[in-house]
């Protein structure tokens, strides 16, 4: 008997066994459906609930990652509770109509389906629980290498790794998952891995910037090029590398944009904040202010700054001041920089540009600015003097 055969055969014994109902048995019945769906829809909330209240008491320190790992498994470990209780209402629903749901699945076609949807409901199981372990257990190695590692430029460039790891693995895991249900649904998956082969031999010619991009973020990330934390200038956008993936960097604006680069658009990287950084000072001031005394002021608010605790420990090497660097239209041009950690010069450029306002104002070096000089011809002149 062929599988439609027997849907029919079990059709037309249900509306057989439902017209020997009487109109009583049918009432009772449905009463006891509608019940039991109520049992049903309470037991998903309480459930719901009983989860959010678990996920909440998770033993660990609150971080972003923590969050949405406990929201995922939280969603997943939901929709698994629901799937169960819609299996079990609906075969106590089956029961109460008077349909034997446990013979049905101890033989036949039922026996072959309630088989497999175990073994996939385990193999489900599993690979949640891999993909999550995968995920948790690189995240607790790399951080623990990170808090032993005590050069800030090595801890950047594990946290840069450590997404990467982790997306690999967690992919690996999904392929093989998919792989191994196809399998226990009766797709061979011997001529698929062959064909799929093929298909990348043929995607990876067609797909060269992919490969180059991947490769081109592997060798940034290996060499230390740019980590994530550092502030890079990439063309004409620049800003704090807030991620990289295995295909693109993204960069964060101090307005809030984000940029985001494949890295073979990345051919030049600028990276603004590796190891150390400066902070060059142009500073102009007129032609008849006294040039020595606005060097030696330029040094010794440098070096008030650095004796300083608050900015201290931000200054590397005491200010170079290299001297007068152009002779200005409207000005005499002073260069200086001053060497800091890294993003911290502009903190440090930003208070040293108020301190050296002030202690110009003080000593009465002017800050030349653009003037605007009216000419009158010599006509108007005399005319104006008549009056």
């Amino acid at each position: 008997m062929t599988a439609s055969e027997h849907l029919l055969a079990a059709g037309r014994a249900a509306l057989a066994h439902l017209s020997s109902m009487s109109l009583l048995q049918v009432s009772l019945n449905l009463a006891l459906t509608l019940a039991l769906v109520l049992v049903g829809l309470l037991s998903g909330w309480a459930g719901r609930l009983l989860l959010r209240a678990a996920a909440r008491r998770v033993p660990g320190p609150h971080t972003a990652e923590r969050t949405v790992r406990t929201a995922r498994v939280t969603r997943v470990m939901m929709w698994t509770l629901r799937l169960v209780a819609v299996v079990v209402i609906a075969a106590l629903i089956a029961n109460v109509w008077g349909i034997d749901v446990l013979a049905w699945a101890s033989r036949g076609y039922g026996e072959a389906f309630v088989g497999a949807a175990l073994r996939l409901a385990a193999m489900f199981v599993v690979a949640v629980a891999a993909f999550e372990l995968a995920g948790l257990m690189i995240g607790r190695v790399i951080g623990g290498v990170v808090d032993r590692a005590h050069d800030p430029r090595r801890q950047a460039q594990l946290r840069t790794l450590g997404p990467l790891l982790q997306g690999i693995a967690q992919t690996a895991i999904l392929i093989v998952v998919t792989l191994m249900a196809l399998s226990e649904i009766g797709v061979k998956i011997g001529p698929l891995l062959a064909g799929a082969g093929v298909v990348g031999i043929a995607l990876g010619f067609g797909a060269q910037t992919l490969v180059k991009d991947f490769l081109t973020g592997m060798f940034l990330i290996v060499e230390d090029i740019v980590s994530v934390g550092d502030i890079v200038r990439i063309g004409d956008s620049g800003g704090l590398v807030e991620g990289m993936t295995l295909r693109t960097i993204r960069l964060r604006d101090f307005d809030g944009t984000l940029h985001v680069f494949p890295y073979s658009e990345a051919q030049v990287v600028h990276n603004l904040t590796k190891t150390f950084s400066y902070y060059v000072f142009d500073l102009q001031v007129s032609y008849g202010s006294d040039l020595d005394e606005a060097l030696a002021i330029m040094s010794r608010v440098g070096a008030d700054m650095q004796a300083e605790p608050e900015f201290g420990s931000k200054i590397l090497e005491p200010i170079e001041v290299v001297g007068v660097d152009n002779l200005a239209d409207s000005g005499v041009m002073l260069k200086a920089r001053i060497k800091t950690l890294p993003i911290q010069q502009w903190t440090v450029g930003r208070e040293y540009n108020r301190r050296i306002k002030l202690a110009f104002d003080k000593a009465g070096i002017e800050i030349p600015f653009p003037h605007m000089q009216v000419v009158l011809p010599e006509q108007q002149l005399s005319e104006l003097a008549k009056h």
